[in-house]
């Protein structure tokens, strides 16, 4: 069962976790999974701008008041005790059935936000990278090959050999302190990278959106990794290509973005 703690609700109605069945699973779901940060949900109206976005991608209208869903959120957030961690909320697109719950989280630890993390190149993408929907066969295809390589992560290399994403996650690079991202259209524009920009505007950092190579990931001085769970991740190797961790912009954009989630 994905849903924990003690409630959730369904439909604009709370119950028990242990009513809680995934009759949607078969479905087509949008949905935004969300960060609890002392007792709020972190970046909310970003997550609710991309879902709206997502409705559009398929020609449906949002057929929510993002007023109600956030009052919505608060209560499912209190009623768990305002307890730490990530919130799923869901709609499945053929009968607006509608949900929000906690579910199981992975933060980092401490150590791979100073030590970096082990990620893969994987030779794959998304029918729709801005489409934000449940695509159960392949994430379970990338996670048996980050398994196998005992990684953290995987980032995704299209059909012309450029890198667009993480499996879960968007991707960094950084060059002559310069930040490089692939471009928009090819990935799932991630709340968080949306603040890692402003954020690099903020301390005078250029960002390019263009095609990385995979086969010349090698040129690049530092990566990291970001998205909802691991916040700004730094990788320490990509397959058997080792990267610096102690990368002056990696670090200043870090702190940047911890201070922004923790509202400071």
């Amino acid at each position: 069962m994905e849903a924990i703690n003690k409630y959730y609700l369904n439909n604009g109605i709370i119950y028990p976790i242990k009513e809680f069945t995934d009759e949607d699973s078969k479905e087509k779901i949008i949905y935004e999974v969300l960060r609890v940060v002392n007792g709020k949900p972190a970046f909310l109206k970003d997550h609710l701008e991309r879902m709206k976005k997502s409705f559009k991608l398929i020609n449906k209208e949002f057929p929510y008041d993002e007023d109600e869903i956030e009052k919505l959120i608060i209560e499912v957030i209190k009623k768990n005790d305002n307890a730490l961690g990530n919130i799923k909320i869901t709609c499945n697109v053929n009968n607006n059935n509608f949900k929000i719950y906690y579910i199981m989280h992975s933060y980092p630890s401490k150590e791979y936000y100073k030590k970096g993390v082990k990620v893969i190149l994987y030779y794959g993408e998304r029918e729709n990278p801005n489409l934000k929907v449940v695509s159960t066969a392949f994430r379970e295809k990338v996670a048996e090959k980050m398994k196998e390589a005992n990684a953290h992560e995987a980032l995704l290399v299209d059909r012309h050999g450029f890198i667009t994403e993480g499996s879960k996650s968007n991707f960094f690079g950084i060059k002559d302190k310069n930040l490089i991202t692939a471009k928009g259209e090819a990935v799932l524009r991630g709340i968080t990278r949306d603040k890692i920009f402003k954020i690099a505007k903020s301390l005078g950092i250029e960002v390019e959106e263009k095609e990385i190579k995979a086969s010349e990931i090698s040129d690049l001085d530092s990566l990291f990794i970001s998205g909802t769970s691991v916040a700004i991740l730094p990788i320490s190797q990509v397959d058997d290509i080792k990267f610096d961790v102690n990368n002056e912009i990696l670090i200043k954009i870090m702190k940047r973005y911890n201070e922004l989630l923790e509202n400071k």
